[in-house]
């Protein structure tokens, strides 16, 4: 008996095989930095993208680049570290949720302006870039670090992300995160960090390759009396009671 008819199945064109492919890509992509952002809820990050990217770059230019790099726990931290680095890059940092539209519509006029692009970043967004991203500017990058500060807002509290930050950022070439800048700077450890001393690293964040805490300009010393000034008026901010009471009690021996 001759079997009934079938249709033969059709294969999938070309284009949507690779459509496939590229959804699946980007579904396991997300799945794996929400798996990322939330283990580094809790533990310290290995390395950073911008620590790579250093890397990188002074190797194809034939050379080594010393980094140091050391952990500090919240408990760690002196406020006055906080209160320095909210006053100098992201006043808003305790009430925003990632974003700062004020800034950024700012920031756009004065572009239209003919005034430059300049800097519109919150905290969150800065250590979503330092952790996982690359310097420069491109449009994939923004992308990119406005989906990962998205997922820091939502998988950390806002101490974790200021506590990632003080760990992460660069204060001088090969200079990552508060404990080893203090130790080069100042020959101690962060907590005992003066509020002058405080306010004088978080001076040369917007550009830690140009300023020099080591032998800071006349430029770097008026950015650091306004920052010492406006450290009094960011502590009576609302949120900030939180982000100042640190977990837990410093335990170094030092």
């Amino acid at each position: 008996m001759v079997p009934p008819y079938r249709a033969r199945k059709q294969k999938p064109s070309l284009g949507r095989r690779l459509w496939r492919r590229v959804w699946r890509a980007l579904v396991g992509a997300m799945i794996l930095a929400v798996a990322v952002v939330a283990l580094l809820r809790w533990l310290p990050p290995p390395t950073t993208g911008f620590i790579v990217e250093a890397r990188l770059g002074a190797r194809l230019a034939g050379r080594e680049l010393s980094v140091t790099r050391i952990w500090t726990d919240a408990g760690c931290l002196p406020d006055s570290a906080r209160l320095a680095v909210i006053a100098s890059e992201d006043q808003k940092f305790a009430g925003h949720r990632g974003f700062d539209f004020d800034q950024i519509v700012d920031a756009l006029a004065a572009a239209r302006r003919g005034a430059g692009l300049r800097g519109a970043s919150t905290i969150s967004q800065q250590t979503a870039r330092n952790l996982f991203l690359w310097s420069g500017q491109s449009w994939v990058r923004k992308g990119l670090e406005a989906g990962l500060t998205v997922l820091l807002e939502l998988l950390w509290p806002k101490r974790r992300i200021l506590e990632v930050y003080l760990n992460v950022a660069e204060f001088g070439p090969g200079i990552y995160g508060l404990e080893a800048a203090s130790q080069r700077f100042f020959a101690k450890p962060a907590r005992r960090l003066t509020p002058h001393e405080s306010a004088l690293l978080a001076a040369v964040l917007p550009s830690p390759q140009r300023f020099d805490a080591a032998a800071p300009s006349a430029y770097l010393r008026e950015r650091q009396r306004r920052i010492v000034g406006q450290m009094p008026r960011v502590r009576e901010l609302a949120g900030m009671t939180e982000l100042l009471e640190g977990p837990g009690r410093c335990v170094r021996g030092d």
